[in-house]
This record gives C-alpha cells, structure tokens and sequence, in this order.
C-alpha cells in the first residue's frame, strides 16, 4: 500500500477518537438556526425575570399612548413644586392647549413678576414634564370680562353704555 493512502477507520473507533478529543467532529453537520420565539421558551434568557408593578405599569402607559395626558395632571397636581409654595397660592395652571400653558394669576402685579420669570419656568417644566408638551406660558390677571379675546371678537370700540 503506497504511504499517501490512508486506510478507512470504522466507524465505532472513528467516533471513540472523536468523543476523545483526538479527532475533529465532522464538519458537515449544520446547525439549527435559532428563530427568534426560542428566547421566549428558554427559562434563563434575558428578559424573563418577573418584573415589578411599576415596570408593568409605565409599559403599559407607554404602549397606549397615555404618557402625555398623565404628564399633564402631574404638571397641574406638581405646580406648586415647580412655581414655588408662594406662587402657588397665587396662581395657579388652568389650560394648557397646543403647548400653550395658560396660568391664572390673583391681581395683574402676579401676572407681571411671573411674565418676567416666565423663562426659568419654562426650563423648569421642560426639564420635570417633557411628555407634557408645554413650549410657552401664558400669564392672565384676575377673570374680568373682556370685549377684545376670543374666537368670535369683532374689530371695534365694543359697547360703550355697559358699565355705567
């Protein structure tokens, strides 16, 4: 027999070589793709940790779309937080459509100081409530009737004989 020839192994020593580590596995063989679902059927990958009441909850909110309107009523039920215990007691949020936050305030001399801090506000509500959605705010005095806001105000001077 000419030495380039090597004589076949059966097949029972063949595979007591290989489970010995002193042949190489056959390299034929293909492997099972994974498909994604299996991550879902293994018992100790990621993900399958029980998660708390918070999580469950905040993904909740998420997927349904919830998170604006609830950082909403925490805008209105933090503003004491935000605007300061002080301000707080004198005005107080009422609206807040098309990212315009409108806050009433008890005399026009609040309304004013708050028009001058409307900036640091602004920032303050950002920061604490980005879902809100709040990009300016509004400061109005005291509800008195006036004759030149809203959707139906005619042009004009408006009634003159109202008041007196």
């Amino acid at each position: 027999m000419p030495e380039d020839e090597v004589e076949p192994v059966p097949e029972t020593i063949s595979t007591y070589l290989r489970l010995r580590g002193l042949e190489p596995s056959p390299r034929g063989k293909r492997r099972r793709r994974r498909r994604d679902d299996d991550d879902e059927n293994q018992p100790f990958t990621a993900g399958r940790d029980p998660k708390g009441l918070g999580d469950a909850l905040a993904d909740l909110t998420r997927q349904s779309g919830w998170n604006s309107q609830l950082a909403r009523e925490d805008l209105v039920l933090q503003w004491e937080q935000v605007a300061g215990e002080e301000t707080a007691r004198h005005a107080a949020p009422v609206a807040l459509s098309d990212g315009l936050l409108t806050v009433q305030c008890d005399s026009t001399a609040w309304a004013k100081n708050l028009q001058l801090m409307r900036g640091a506000i602004v920032t303050e509500l950002m920061s604490r409530f980005p879902d809100a959605g709040v990009e300016n705010v509004r400061f109005i005095g005291p509800d008195v009737p006036s004759w030149k806001w809203g959707p139906r105000a005619v042009p004009g001077r408006g009634p003159r004989d109202t008041y007196g």
